[in-house]
This record gives structure tokens, C-alpha cells and sequence, in this order.
């Protein structure tokens, strides 16, 4: 993503003395100001996602601030502009509000009223350019990168041992907890590999019955079985040639792992009721939330089952340790969402954003999907995220400031391409002490500067 930009105030008044007084009152609060007497001197500083606000007198010499307004929202509809009126000009103020102007601001008013509401439009209008840019990423994005999101350097390890992987025959494990995203991580590895014309076939072992386990996985012939009344094939044969992945593989039944390390040794399996061997053609993935080597080593996985699939091994990365992907994966399920429900994709607020990255999201992405949809269905005033309940505790205030820190100092890095002085700027932080928090936090500004 680009260097985060500073978002200027376009600040229009023909009284010298108004503009100077409103303008030093707005720089002593920390914003950026540029004065203009005139629309016509101020038209060029608006442009199309340029970062900047409008403050506008409505009564000017030339082009007036309502006719002004209706310019900016031709070149920019979401450009935040302000207008400035006189007394007793509130019934033109609530057309104005009705036209398109984000807020006004009645003379004389008071230079706190002035700073309270042009932050606001700034930081509306970064929230906006933030938005947009997240938008045009996921639009230019292509191959893998589109479909395993995320810029944390956890997500740039699974994309690079997915593309390692994808090309050869070995076998693989996936570890990751429930909603890390197992079923899409093998999808890839089908879809960048030789075998993708063939079949991609899911099996979750977790809601086979162990009595229908071995047709489903094997087959049947006909009459094996009451009710068998013609042959079937089952899943390692309708992966010929393709990909066999076997989610939830340390819940299939015992009896059931005995057949699967034949038919994986043998690459060839036996239909329910047949004596011939079947030949099969098919990559085997494996999905698990526990640590197979540890459940064989209590004996709840049999362990050369382990040892026959446990070749190469990808894990997936919690959402919670990889908070700075949360944004960009949220806009990602709340466009999807908008699409399919039709509906206008709405935009967060500095405050729901906060409370999505404090979030610990025991789910992981599937969660986070599940809140995307209902946010893009929501009436107002519902929360973002629903009452904290039971389950997992929150985090201890010490740790939540950490988490969140870590993730705003990394997330201003990767924007300025780890540019350390610029980073502390955007930060407001002197630079020795982004420095100093960079060590405590053991972040490295190297693979930033490698980013593009």
C-alpha cells in the first residue's frame, strides 16, 4: 500500500480576518491549512481521492460555497466539504446538509466548535482514501494473493510453502485452528498444481458415521450390503488424478485409518464386497486442529498413518496473531457481502475498526466473515460485535495495549515502506521512542522495506 497521506484542510474566506483567525486556530490543533480568498484560487487543490477537507464560506465573491459544493461533489462525492454560514442562515445550512455538505458551521462560532468538527471530516476523509485504497488492492489482485489474503509476514509463509508445495505429489498436513481457513489453504495447493482439471474432493471425517465411513471413502458393489443396490464410487475414486482432502482427519474412526494407510501405501483400494484392487491416482491433503504426532503418541491416531502422510506440514497462523490482516480481510467479506445480499457496502469508523482489531476472535476468519455479513445487514445502532459472553477471557489490559500497539506500528511501517522517521511522524512519536518500541516488540523494519 502507499505512504499514508496527510489529509490538508482547504479553508475558503473571503474576511482576511476570519481566515487567519480560524486558520491559526486549526494549525495550533495539529491540522494542515490551506487559505484561499476565493473559490476560484482554491478550485486546482480539488481532485478526485485527493486528502483533503473543505471549509467553505457560503457567501463569496464569484462562485458561492453552495455552487462550490455541487462542483466538488461532481468530481468527488465523498470529499467531506464544510460550509460556513451567517446568522439566521440555518435554512440554507439544512439545504446545504440535503445537497451533499457533510456538516456547517454557524458565525460567529467558537475556534473549540471549528477544530471538533473539520477532525472529524479529516478523519472521516482518511477512513475514506483508507477504503478505497483496500478496494483497489483487492481488485488488482491476482493468483494466490487473491485467494489467501493478508500482508502479515505469517500469511507471506503460507502463500510461499503453498506455491512450494503445489507442484510436487507429496502428501500434506494442514494444522490450524477451527476457522483458520484448512479447506481453502488445500484449494490453492489443488488449484496451482498439475492435477487442477482433475477433481478437488472434501471429505470431512468428522461428520462421517463410522458405519458409512469405508463405502463413502472406498465404494461399495452392488448387493455388499442391505440396501447396496448398485455399485458406488466413493471419494478416492472420483479423485482420480486430482486432489483427496481429508478435513478433520484425527476424528475418522480407527478401523477406518487401518483402510486409508493400505489404500495410501498401495495407491490402490478395495470397493465394499469386491476382492479387485482399484488403482488410484490422487494427492492426499490432510486437515487437523490437534497435533497428530502428539494424539499417536497417546494413541488416539495410529502412528504409521502419521508417519505415511506427515511428509510436509503447513499451519496456519490464528487471526489473532496476525491483527494487522484485519482490515484488509473485513473489506474483502463485507464487499462480498454487499454483492450478495445487494446492498451499498458501508464504511467503518476509527471506533468500530478498534473494536475489530481488540476483538480475539476465537472463530478466526470464519468470525470475521460471519460479522462482515452482519454488518452489511444491520440497522443502526446495532453492535458491531455482539455482548461479550462466556467462552474465552479477555485478554489482560496490558496485553490488549500490546496487541494493539504492535499492530499500529506495524501497519504505519508497511505504509511507509519502513521508512522509520516518516512511520514515527504518522505515529505523532518522537523517533528514538518508536525505536525503543520497535526492540520491545522485536519488530524488524527489514521486511517492510521489501514489500512493494
Amino acid at each position: 500500500m502507499s505512504d499514508k497521506q496527510e489529509i490538508r484542510v482547504v479553508f475558503v474566506d473571503d474576511d482576511e480576518d476570519v481566515r487567519l483567525g480560524s486558520t491559526q486556530a486549526l494549525e495550533l490543533a495539529g491540522l494542515t491549512v490551506d487559505g484561499f480568498a476565493s473559490v476560484e484560487e482554491a478550485r486546482s487543490r480539488i481532485r478526485f481521492g485527493g486528502p483533503a477537507v473543505v471549509l467553505c464560506d457560503v457567501k463569496l465573491p464569484g462562485m458561492t460555497g453552495m455552487q462550490w459544493l455541487s462542483e466538488i461533489r461532481a468530481v468527488d462525492a465523498e470529499l467531506p466539504v464544510i460550509l460556513v454560514t451567517g446568522h439566521g442562515d440555518i435554512a440554507m445550512a439544512v439545504h446545504a446538509m440535503r445537497q451533499g455538505a457533510y456538516d456547517f458551521i454557524e458565525k460567529p462560532f467558537p475556534s473549540e466548535q471549528l477544530v471538533a468538527v473539520v477532525r472529524r471530516a479529516c478523519e472521516k476523509r482518511a477512513l475514506t482514501l483508507e477504503v478505497r485504497e483496500l478496494r483497489d488492492h483487492l481488485e488488482n489482485w491476482h493468483g494466490i494473493e487473491a485467494a489467501l489474503l493478508g500482508r502479515s509476514a505469517q500469511m507471506q509463509r503460507v502463500r510461499r510453502e503453498v506455491l512450494n508445495l503445489a507442484g510436487t505429489s507429496a502428501d500434506v498436513v494442514i494444522y490450524g485452528e477451527t476457522g483458520t481457513g484448512k479447506d481453502l489453504v488445500a484449494r490453492c495447493l489443488h488449484d496451482h498444481s498439475d492435477r487442477r482439471r482433475a477433481n478437488y474432493v472434501p471429505v470431512n471425517c468428522g461428520g462421517l458415521p463410522e458405519s458409512l465411513a469405508e463405502s463413502e471413502l472406498f465404494g461399495h458393489e452392488a448387493g455388499a450390503f442391505t440396501g447396496a443396490t448398485r455399485v458406488r464410487i466413493g471419494k478416492f475414486e472420483h479423485a482420480q488424478a486430482g486432489t483427496l482432502f481429508l478435513d478433520e482427519i484425527e476424528s475418522m474412526p480407527m478401523a477406518v485409518q487401518i483402510k486409508l494407510l493400505r489404500a495410501l501405501q498401495e495407491r490402490a483400494i478395495e470397493r465394499l464386497g469386491s476382492n479387485k484392487l482399484v488403482p488410484v491416482d490422487c494427492r492426499v491433503i490432510a486437515a487437523a486442529k490437534d497435533d497428530l504426532k502428539a494424539l499417536s503418541d497417546r494413541q488416539k491416531f495410529r502412528a504409521d498413518l502419521y508417519y505415511r502422510i506427515g511428509v510436509a506440514f503447513i499451519e496456519l497462523p490464528p487471526l489473532r496473531e496476525r491483527r494487522e490482516d484485519i482490515p484488509l480481510l473485513f473489506e474483502h467479506f463485507m464487499l462480498q457481502a454487499a454483492s450478495r445480499y445487494q446492498r451499498a457496502a458501508p464504511i467503518l469508523d476509527g471506533a468500530q475498526l478498534a473494536e475489530l482489531m481488540a476483538h480475539t476472535w476465537p472463530g478466526n476468519v470464519r468470525e470475521l466473515r460471519n460479522v462482515a455479513d452482519r454488518f452489511v445487514l444491520s440497522l443502526p445502532g446495532d453492535r458491531l460485535l455482539p455482548a461479550a459472553g462466556g467462552g474465552e477471557l479477555p485478554a489482560s489490559l496490558p496485553a490488549q495495549v500490546e496487541r494493539f500497539e504492535r499492530t499500529m506500528i506495524t501497519e504505519e511501517l508497511r505504509r511507509c515502506h519502513g521508512d522509520v522517521t516518516a512511520a514515527a511522524k504518522a505515529l505523532g512519536l518522537p523517533k528514538q521512542t518508536l525505536y525503543d518500541k520497535l526492540k520491545r516488540l522485536q519488530l524488524s523494519t527489514g521486511e517492510f522495506k521489501q514489500e512493494n
